[in-house]
């Protein structure tokens, strides 16, 4: 049953409609995003691995399962989140990897369906074709979700699920909203902040910046369709008081000074990139070309000729040619790189694009709809600080749906469709939400098959090998590095009594996950953003903890060894040990 559509569209700066009650079509499109996305992370994970995710990730939460405080008992650049809900899982259902793996699953499942209902709710009551146009675009999804590139538990991916939820929740909040909900909707919003900082931050900072504007316009009379003065203040009464309850936790366990140190002052000096690298994200080619396109379209529908219906197929033709051309690299381009290039090259369009239609909705009045695109567009460039490129997009691939959403919204707005359009051609802007909706799922399967994105890591020709360890069942991977990493934990358990403490450099192995030892080295994982000892403050703390075994790994399964400073760290630490013994693809010493 379609969808009504009034006689005259509704204000474009008024809240989403609620969505009202589910029906069997509603469960039947969730169960299939669901399913599909589900299914796609259960793929990935069946035949690859990427080791130096998965243990930073993993043996972190194993020595917190274990009762170590991070930031006070080991030094942790990244927020707690991620790793203590890992943590948890390993308290209540032991040292099992696949039980890891069905939460990537489940949280890359809710992701796409919370993706489509928020798409859904800024489409509703505003197109006629609203719920057909919500599930086209959250169909990529199922390819393109939070888990899907990268199915290992991630802190990306936890804080992009956590957004979604917060987006939700705000996008709910209206001129009629109880302050229930908006008290919600603000402790939402500080959520992500835990997850990822660089992501998280922005957004809560953004976020906070809008509420207090749409406060004082409100205050003035100046922004009626924006929620009332109860629902903005119960807005920054949640956000407020999220902040403080975590602010005491954080102080009454890990230290509030520990916590600020490792996760603002270490991580920032370790990874905020400068501002040419941020701004450089954006010199893309393809913009030489691709603006003038979207920019001529633009220009068509919005003059006299706009009414006429080969001006409206031309404007959509200009507006769908940046897609097409995507989908033609597919029979260009053989390498995977320049294929995955080119579908990367779509979002500093996009972004160009809800930036440009953000700005000219805001001239035309405040609300929380109208600044909600401001908001995921910053939410996105704080993602971009962590990398300095475009696959750091990995995981926030649902925010570029929502944008799109809200640009196939403004083409079908009365002040860009003329009163005739109507008659003319009234399906513009569902045809281009088909063409995206295509191109992202086409282009985005051979992205997330050819495991481009994942290319840091090497996946040779081959079979895919599994561990023969029980705690380690379900890992899978090409390569020799898996039947190595076997060799090496019953090599442990054999010659390595469990209260010695030892290093593994660089450490991209889950060994303490697999073993369940307790780490007695405060770094676990020896990279540029992670590891804060010099070679000789290393030394002093091998020395003063009394670290009896150095484990070296020769055959890495990431394409290049980044351990800080790797000579001169081997040097220093051959000082301490000798050669002990010599596996197929690690180095053993001894302390002499």
């Amino acid at each position: 049953m379609p969808d009504s559509m009034p006689n005259k569209p509704t204000s474009p700066f008024a809240p989403a409609l609620p969505p009202g009650g589910w029906r069997l079509r509603e469960f039947a499109a969730a169960a299939v995003l669901f399913l599909a996305t589900a299914a796609t992370v259960l793929w990935q994970d069946a035949h690859l691995v990427v080791l130096w995710d998965l243990s930073y990730v993993l043996d972190t939460a194993a020595r917190i399962a274990l009762g170590q405080m991070p930031y006070r008992d080991f030094p942790l650049a990244h927020a707690p989140l991620t790793f203590l809900i890992q943590a948890a899982i390993l308290r209540l259902t032991g040292h099992v990897f696949f039980h890891h793996v069905l939460y990537c699953a489940l949280v890359g499942g809710l992701g796409t369906v919370l993706a489509w209902r928020i798409a859904l709710g800024t489409l509703r009551g505003r197109m006629a074709s609203a719920w057909a146009v919500a599930l086209l675009l959250a169909a990529p999804l199922t390819v393109l979700g939070i888990y899907c590139i990268l199915p290992h538990p991630s802190y990306d991916c936890d804080c992009a699920f956590s957004i979604l939820v917060a987006v939700f929740l705000l996008q709910r909040v209206g001129p009629d909203s109880a302050t229930a909900g908006a008290f919600a909707a603000g402790a939402a919003l500080v959520l992500p902040v835990f997850f990822k900082q660089n992501i998280g931050l922005p957004l809560l900072l953004v976020a906070g910046a809008s509420i207090l504007l749409l406060l004082a316009a409100r205050l003035l009379g100046r922004a009626k369709a924006a929620p009332g003065v109860p629902a903005l203040l119960a807005l920054l009464a949640g956000m407020f008081t999220a902040l403080l309850a975590a602010g005491l936790l954080i102080h009454c366990t890990a230290g509030l000074g520990n916590y600020l140190h490792w996760t603002i002052q270490f991580a920032a000096q370790r990874r905020l990139p400068g501002l040419a690298s941020m701004v450089g994200v954006y010199r893309q080619p393809s913009l030489l070309w691709m603006l003038p396109c979207v920019a001529g379209a633009l220009t068509l529908l919005g003059s006299r000729l706009g009414v006429k219906v080969w001006a409206r197929v031309l404007a959509l033709g200009l507006l769908a040619a940046p897609f097409l051309w995507t989908l033609f690299t597919l029979f260009l381009y053989d390498d995977a790189d320049e294929r995955g290039d080119s579908l990367l090259a779509l979002w500093p369009l996009l972004l160009i694009l809800s930036a440009a239609l953000t700005l000219f909705n805001l001239r035309r009045g405040l609300s929380l709809r109208a600044l909600l695109p401001g908001i995921l567009l910053v939410t996105v460039n704080g993602t971009l600080l962590s990398q300095q490129l475009w696959g750091s997009t990995y995981a926030i691939w649902p925010l570029l749906v929502l944008l799109v959403a809200e640009m196939v919204v403004f083409l079908g707005e009365p002040k860009i469709q003329h009163e005739a359009e109507a008659a003319a051609f009234p399906f513009l802007a569902p045809a281009l939400a088909a063409v995206i909706a295509a191109t992202l799922l086409v282009c985005g399967g051979f992205y997330t098959a050819s495991e481009e994105r994942l290319s840091y890591a090497q996946m040779p020709p081959g079979p895919v090998l599994h561990s023969a360890i029980p705690q380690l069942a379900g890992i899978s991977a090409p390569g020799p590095y898996l039947p190595e990493l076997d060799e090496l934990l019953r090599f442990a358990e054999a010659s390595i009594p469990a209260r010695d403490g030892l290093i593994l450099i660089p450490g991209e192995d889950p060994f303490y996950f697999a073993t369940g030892r307790v780490a007695r080295f405060p770094v676990l994982l020896f990279d540029p953003a992670t590891d804060p000892f010099s070679p000789a403050q290393l030394v002093e703390q091998v020395r003063a903890r009394n670290i009896r075994w150095l484990i070296v790994k020769r055959d890495l399964q990431i394409a290049e060894d980044v351990t800080p400073q790797r000579q001169a760290t081997m040097d220093a630490l051959q000082g301490e040990f000798a050669l002990s013994n010599r596996l197929r693809g690690y180095d053993i010493y001894r302390r002499r």
